[in-house]
């Protein structure tokens, strides 16, 4: 559903736009925002919302997942990916597989999918230890921002780099500069990673200041509690 939708707006959004590439990437960048707030808040509770493979190695580093269970993981997210272009390509009565030759090379390419990765794990760790709740949004407007900032629209995902080398759509990119991608975008997961283990270890500023944060909300609560009690009206 992911790649179907990235890939399906990037065909509707070109389609449209009129030659108007920035109009085009709005397209783009809206839909694909909305399907990961969607798909984030419907599989977390099943899966944990694994379908991207640097997110799936960050917590296997973390020792949080199984390691054997990581090629299972990239397995599914690959062949995910890869279904959700064909079926992209079937909605728009488009040739099912395509070789792309939508080129993104380059040392800027490279950095842009470094960093874009590192904010997306971000993104995920630290949310996911500070409020969770928000992850599905987070993660999303993380995303959206992305398209924009980074010169390479935030890939951020192996699994969806290579579904979209199959694509010679407006979001295809060029199965020669496929591997370059996966490994800015696994150093970028893994740089992320150990910058969040350090700032979470034991007795670290972050940690101290996150229990002395829970205490506060919590002492909040409880002092809203009493005063709404106090203020209730006594029934006679």
């Amino acid at each position: 559903m992911l790649v179907a939708t990235v890939v399906g707006s990037g065909i509707m959004a070109e389609n449209l736009a009129g030659g108007n590439v920035a109009v085009a990437l709005l397209g783009n960048t809206i839909a694909t925002g909305a399907i990961l707030v969607v798909l984030i808040a419907m599989l977390g509770p099943i899966s944990g919302a694994h379908f991207n493979p640097a997110v799936s190695l960050v917590f296997v580093v973390l020792g949080e997942l199984p390691g054997g269970v990581l090629g299972i993981y990239v397995v599914a997210q690959v062949v995910g990916g890869v279904a959700g272009t064909i079926t992209a390509h079937a909605m728009f009565d488009l040739p099912l597989v395509q070789a792309s030759e939508h080129a993104r090379h380059g040392m800027s390419q490279f950095l842009s999918e470094v960093v874009a990765s590192f904010g997306l794990i971000a993104t995920i760790l630290g949310c996911r230890r500070f409020r969770a709740d928000i992850i599905p949004v987070a993660v999303a407007l993380y995303v959206v921002a992305g398209y924009w900032f980074t010169a390479s629209t935030c890939f951020a995902n192996p699994a969806v780099a290579i579904a979209r080398s199959l694509t010679n759509t407006f979001s295809g990119i060029r199965p020669i500069d496929v591997p370059w991608f996966i490994l800015a975008e696994i150093v970028g997961a893994l740089l992320a990673a150990g910058l969040w283990h350090w700032l979470l270890k034991p007795g670290s500023q972050a940690q101290s200041e996150s229990a002395s944060a829970r205490t506060l909300h919590k002492s909040i609560r409880a002092t809203s509690a009493t005063k709404r009690d106090r203020n209730r009206p006594v029934r006679r």
